[in-house]
């Protein structure tokens, strides 16, 4: 199993799906509709579109996401190439994300000369997929942020056609993205809680436009000539039925306004019908799994957010925490008496200040020292003793 937070897990993955040298041959329909199986397209992945199959058990959000944007731009490099090498793929990937780099975006800070090309590649999309400074506000902001990881897919298609990327291509895709959403959520005859929302996460997830408000008023004004590729075309559709069906159906005149977008992105009606179901199908199915249609309740979705985060960690240094734990005596009989009785405010204090000097020795769990971190303390606190062995907690209870 690939563990996306430690080094030299995308030469893993590649060593895992070990591609055959042979040359690729990909529809752009069929491999849009596979990335949108994935959830990819709708910031929401539950799998992904591998020769071999790869778990996503275990893996955070976040991992997870990057995970799929790494293999969604490999499948996207076979389509255009019709190449399978990872190496030259890799090459491509690290030159592609060298050109993008936006402002604010400090791709170049993170990509040495002396780090292997995967390596550099693997810098470049932890730093994509994370949206902000630290792990608190990343759980409360940025929630859609994901679902606009397909710009990167498009744009590099387009380095791959051109050598480059065109001018300014990203900038005007964001553009007509949040343009589309807009105009989307303007037709609804009944707005929703959601709404605002919706174009708020939009905006904020921008990485390439600087605006505070969208103000186009026709989709007549949009400059859709610029996006003539299918992929492009039905990526601008799927957005808008999404924007459309977050009040779980669409009415007469949200169908008549995707009519009206399908004709000007050449798209016939057969692609709405077939948009607006596959994008039914998928939210009525994960709902109570994307963050967005669950935000009535941030705090309730950051706990359980942060609980998951926080086990995963745990589990994965386990056996490292159970032998620093196992050094300090004191510490862990105050664990053990906290799953029994309130600890009094000198006895937490000594819990925080010991268990924050133990994270400073296991980098993996550093990110209890970051801002905000010391809030997911009380997670930890309390999941500590589930993991230790019962021996541990019986021969502390008896001393």
């Amino acid at each position: 199993m690939i563990n996306p937070s430690a080094i030299g897990w995308i030469d893993k993955f590649f060593s895992e799906q070990n591609p055959l040298p042979l040359p690729v041959v990909v529809y752009p329909e069929k491999f849009y509709k596979k990335s949108r199986a994935t959830g990819f397209i709708y910031g929401h992945v539950i799998g992904f579109d591998t020769a071999k199959s790869v778990s996503i058990r275990g893996l955070t959000s976040e991992e997870i996401s990057k995970v799929a944007l790494l293999n969604t731009l490999y499948n996207v490099f076979g389509l255009v190439t019709h190449e399978s090498n990872p190496e030259i793929f890799i090459e491509k990937a690290v030159a592609f994300y060298k050109e993008m780099s936006p402002e604010g975006f400090n791709l170049l800070k993170k990509v040495l000369p002396e780090n292997a090309a995967s390596v550099n590649l693997e810098k470049i999309i932890d730093d994509r997929v994370q949206t902000n400074e630290n792990f608190v506000s990343r759980n409360f902001s940025h929630i859609l942020t994901n679902a606009l990881l397909f710009e990167d897919v498009l744009a590099f298609r387009k380095y791959l056609i051109h050598d480059a990327i065109p001018h300014n291509y990203l900038k005007k895709l964001e553009e007509t993205i949040v343009s589309i959403v807009s105009l989307a959520l303007n037709t609804k005859s009944r707005k929703t809680e959601y709404d605002d929302l919706l174009i708020k996460l939009f905006e904020a997830s921008v990485r390439f436009t600087k605006f505070s408000k969208v103000d186009v008023q026709t989709m007549e004004s949009l400059e859709f000539h610029y996006f003539d590729s299918d992929l492009e075309q039905f990526y601008l559709l799927d957005l808008a039925v999404l924007a459309m069906w977050n009040d779980q159906k669409v009415d007469d005149s949200e169908a008549l306004f995707l009519k009206q977008l399908a004709g000007l992105l050449n798209l016939n009606d057969d692609i709405v019908a077939e948009s607006t179901a596959a994008t039914e199908k998928f939210i009525q199915k994960y709902k109570s799994e994307i963050p967005y249609f669950n935000y009535s309740n941030p705090v309730k979705h950051f706990y359980d957010h942060s609980t998951q985060a926080v086990i995963t960690l745990i589990t994965r240094n386990k056996n490292r925490l159970i032998k620093e734990l196992s050094n300090n005596g004191e510490l862990m009989l105050l664990l053990t008496h906290s799953t029994h009785r309130h600890l009094e405010d000198k006895e937490k204090k000594k819990v925080k200040k010991q268990l924050l000097e133990i994270c400073k020795t296991i980098p993996s769990l550093t990110i209890f020292l970051l801002p905000g971190g010391s809030l997911l303390l009380p997670i930890l606190i309390k999941f500590i003793p589930k993991m230790l062995p019962t021996a541990f907690n019986e021969n502390l209870e008896e001393g």
